[in-house]
């Protein structure tokens, strides 16, 4: 049993040294801000704005290299007084739509919008097909 617990505890001390760096990471941006306004700002924006390589996560939370480089834009850009639709009209034009978290609805991204609840009725009506065509292949015995 000794033995046992002796595994357990390798296993455990393995798992928690696997997932700590991830529960305690926390992004830390010393860009100073002339006033909390615009600090306030700037996290709004990076928060709406979705990181081109990582594709799920916003800027803020993205630690890649191109989402810290346009979370620094952001930040000049607020700092040197643009609104914020000024910034965002400025990431579209750059990135397109798929660079905002929430894209207007058009129809060049009908797509992002429809495609997942789509794509899930699809494949939910091709399960009840298969699984209707199998029942009806029984034999009436075998039911």
């Amino acid at each position: 049993m000794d033995k046992c617990g002796a595994i357990m505890k390798i296993i455990l001390l393995m798992l928690s040294l696997l997932i700590s760096p991830w529960g305690l990471a926390d992004l830390v941006d010393t860009y100073s801000f002339s006033s909390p306004q615009r600090q306030q700002q700037a996290v709004a924006l990076a928060k709406e704005l979705r990181c081109p390589q990582c594709q799920n996560q916003n800027l803020l939370e993205s630690t890649s290299p191109i989402a810290q480089d346009l979370r620094l834009e952001v930040y000049r850009l607020v700092e040197a007084g643009h609104s914020s639709q000024e910034i965002m009209t400025l990431m579209t034009q750059r990135y397109g739509d798929f660079i905002l978290y929430q894209p207007p609805l058009r129809r060049a991204t009908l797509v992002l919008w429809f495609g997942p609840g789509v794509l899930l009725i699809c494949v939910l009506g091709g399960l009840v097909f298969k699984i209707r065509q199998r029942t009806a292949l029984q034999p009436r015995g075998s039911r």
